[in-house]
């Protein structure tokens, strides 16, 4: 039986630990090739993992050259591609907005935000040359609600969220969808780096009383990236356990 993504090529962005690692899993098991990309090299130990239909590739998705050189690895291993997933973050520090410096509220800015103005700015063109595609970018709950002394963090995902708006209508007629989903408290990386009271807050503010599982963000990445969800396009869905919705 065929996966939901045979004769699909992807590049998936933060690859190398929490939703990226678990997307590109998924993604390979369901008959994608994916060009795992991330900038730490952990892309590495997790393409010998997988086997061939994962390619690491290592850049800083917040540079231009770096972002044209992980598309043209791209096009150069698969031939074409149907799958974008702009998904590397960082969270920046937990400091109040008159004290945020201004060095961390640029480097969070680049890496959540630009990096996906980037993706989409020149990974669309290889998109439309093999007739469509889908794009899915990982916003955030913060991009729905805020979140105090996370300024930079709810600002760039805000920006991730609109972004994927505006590029969704521009190339509807194109054939390609532009979707975002925006995760409540996963447990990666990012999280277990939080003050544990910040983090129970959370839990304890959360309908379902847990925090969520990078495989079931996959899940949702998967249905956006397949035909499944071939009706959807330039908007966000929610995984946060319930919490946007008190």
């Amino acid at each position: 039986m065929a996966g939901r993504l045979e004769g699909k090529a992807a590049v998936i962005t933060g690859a190398g630990s929490g939703m990226g690692r678990a997307m590109v899993d998924r993604f390979c098991r369901e008959g994608a090739r994916v060009l795992a990309v991330d900038v730490s090299g952990k892309q590495e130990e997790l393409a010998a993992q997988i086997g061939p239909a994962c390619v690491p590739f290592q850049a800083d998705v917040s540079k231009s050259s770096d972002v044209q050189a992980m598309l043209l690895a791209a096009k150069r291993e698969f031939g074409s591609l149907q799958v974008l997933c702009n998904n590397a973050g960082i969270q920046g520090p937990i400091i109040a907005a008159a004290d945020y410096p201004e060095e961390e509220y640029e480097r969070v800015m680049a890496v959540n935000a630009r990096s996906v103005f980037l993706g989409m700015r020149y990974g669309i063109p290889l998109l439309m040359e093999s007739g469509g595609g889908s794009i899915v970018n990982t916003a955030s709950m913060a991009a729905m609600v805020a979140f105090p002394q996370l300024l930079a963090y709810c600002g760039s995902k805000g920006a991730v969220r609109m972004m994927t708006k505006a590029a969704a209508i521009e190339y509807a007629n194109e054939g390609i969808r532009v979707n975002c989903f925006c995760p409540g408290s996963i447990m990666t990386g990012m999280l277990e780096g939080m003050p544990d009271d910040y983090v129970d807050a959370v839990i304890q503010a959360n309908p379902v009383k847990r925090v969520g599982e990078p495989h079931e963000i996959a899940d949702l990445a998967l249905f956006l990236a397949s035909d499944e969800s071939k009706f959807i396009t330039g908007t966000e869905i929610v995984i946060d356990g319930g919490y946007t919705a008190l």
